[in-house]
């Protein structure tokens, strides 16, 4: 979903305060930064997720630019919040609890859509997490942040060409993963 022509009224909407506005642009992005940050840290999603969106209040008045650059620079919030998680966990290593035991805890609106999108994501997202992690940011960022190479390339910080590379080879390996008869290497 994208909010289109009307994105510069929102956002001033939204640097004012409305909450008609604020409301307008998480509810477009929260879902693909959600799953993006689900699918790199399960246990910690929900809460790397409230922090991108803390930070992305507390910054929006310094925002400059267009709903794709908006998209972008959540997106590298989201990944920022990540990266700080993961140095952190470093520093305290703990045993997270599998996502399966909370499931059961989490909000419930539209159960039919909610187990919809699940039954569709949830077996993809387990074989993303089998790739190297650059690999996965790299899938995750293009599919669930629709972004171009370019725009992945800078979010993470490397060339377009690099990017377009992992994402090959994470394919390839899920494609062996899905029907290894159907790919010759």
């Amino acid at each position: 979903m994208a909010i289109g022509e009307d994105f510069d009224s929102v956002l001033a909407a939204a640097r004012t305060g409305a909450e008609w506005a604020i409301a307008t642009l998480y509810r477009d992005l929260q879902p693909s930064v959600l799953r993006f940050l689900r699918a790199q840290a399960p246990s910690e999603a929900e809460d790397l997720d409230s922090e991108t969106w803390l930070d992305v209040a507390r910054g929006l008045q310094r925002f400059g630019g267009g709903e794709a650059d908006f998209r972008r620079w959540v997106f590298t919030i989201a990944r920022r919040r990540l990266i700080d998680h993961r140095r952190a966990q470093g520093r305290r290593r703990t045993d997270p609890a599998p996502l399966e035991s909370v499931a059961d805890r989490a909000p419930s609106g539209n159960v039919e859509e909610e187990a919809m999108a699940r039954f569709s994501t949830e077996a993809a997202v387990a074989l993303i997490r089998r790739l190297p992690p650059e690999q996965a940011e790299v899938v995750l960022l293009r599919v669930l942040g629709g972004f171009t190479a370019q725009e992945v390339g800078r979010i993470v910080g490397k060339k377009p060409g690099t990017v377009r590379v992992l994402q090959h080879r994470a394919l390839l390996v899920l494609a062996k993963e899905i029907s290894p008869e159907l790919v010759t290497s």
